[in-house]
């Protein structure tokens, strides 16, 4: 006898398209920034955003990037969030250094209908860098950001890096440091347009050469 068939959102069929648009893959996220958004204030260990945009929809519970640090929702007001940061938040991130109307990247968690134009990136913070230089061109600027220890071999020439929570695609890197190119688009609608020479960036590697690092060790 043939087994019955079973239902599934495998075809992504539409009552199964909108499931997908709802249901938000924890921790998850593309790089592609949604807003550019402000700090409104911080209350104790708590970070208060504003981000019409990413906050037109947020709920309890909801994860959203800022500057590419996974932060979960604990209360929405119009459009403003807030969210806790613990300590572990603070020694590993550059979000100590935010102050009241600093802009900030926004993205919400992606959710099974997303496009994936970025890379895969988990709002986990590898480590905190410093913009070097800039270099102006004709339609595009040259930034270099200097590598912490210990993050340069997972970082390759072509490769995929997340700088405050972008998606961007390595250009140049040595020993203690790297380089992006940065389209008009990137500079207008992202923090790196406002940053200046020795501020501090989040940087997140990709986390496909921590695994295959931990798989060929154990080889």
């Amino acid at each position: 006898m043939s087994a019955a068939p079973v239902s599934s959102c495998l075809s992504l069929s539409f009552p199964c398209r909108r499931a997908a648009e709802r249901r938000e893959l924890r921790g998850v996220f593309t790089g592609i920034i949604e807003e550019l958004g402000s700090v409104v204030g911080w209350s104790a260990t708590r970070l208060a955003i504003r981000g019409e945009t990413v906050a037109a929809d947020a709920r309890h519970g909801d994860s959203i990037a800022v500057n590419g640090v996974c932060l979960t929702v604990v209360a929405v007001d119009g459009g403003v969030f807030t969210a806790d940061v613990m300590q572990e938040t603070f020694d590993r991130s550059a979000l100590s250094a935010l102050h009241p109307d600093d802009p900030v990247n926004l993205e919400r968690a992606a959710t099974l209908a997303t496009r994936l134009g970025g890379h895969l990136v988990q709002g986990h913070v590898d480590g905190v860098g410093t913009l070097v230089s800039r270099t102006p061109g004709d339609q595009w600027e040259t930034v270099r950001f200097a590598l912490p220890a210990g993050l340069d071999r997972y970082v390759v020439e072509k490769g995929s890096i997340a700088v405050d929570g972008i998606s961007l695609t390595v250009t140049a890197v040595g020993p203690d440091y790297f380089e992006v190119g940065l389209i008009p688009t990137t500079l207008k609608l992202t923090t790196l347009g406002h940053k200046g020479v020795g501020d501090p960036v989040n940087l997140e590697v990709d986390v496909i050469a921590k695994y295959v690092e931990k798989l060929v060790a154990r080889s």
